[in-house]
């Protein structure tokens, strides 16, 4: 296993919470699995904000930021059975992973956090 990027970031939990007042903020960086979760949560800001700072970490460990064909509604952060986190790619972002690694078959390890006022996420790519 080789490790291809690692990537950190720190969100405002209240920042976010005014943020996903606006539904076309919401639908434009979040899918619907990650949608759902986060509204039956208590504190949905926290769910939005680990989430968006797992984005942009992925984002950074991958050395693209976002853009260039990397979208956040295609990158899905989401819990296995456990509770352990863990990130789906979806579409585009999925296909333009693959070119840019030149694999298929890449580990995406994440760790998410919170302690109001800041959420953090870590991600580690690995080919």
């Amino acid at each position: 296993m080789k490790i291809y990027g690692i990537g950190t970031d720190i969100a405002n939990i209240q920042r976010i919470k005014k943020s996903i007042k606006n539904k076309n903020f919401v639908y434009r960086l979040f899918n619907k699995i990650e949608i759902k979760k986060c509204n039956n949560q208590f504190n949905k800001a926290n769910c939005y904000a680990k989430r968006f700072a797992a984005k942009e970490a992925f984002s950074k460990a991958l050395g693209t930021g976002i853009s260039k064909g990397i979208n956040f509604d295609e990158i899905i952060v989401h819990n296995i059975k456990t509770g352990k986190p863990k990130i789906k790619l979806l579409g585009n972002t999925k296909k333009k992973v693959i070119k840019l690694l030149k694999k298929k078959n890449i580990k995406i390890f994440v760790s998410l956090s919170d302690d109001k006022p800041f959420a953090v996420a870590t991600v580690v790519i690995s080919i």
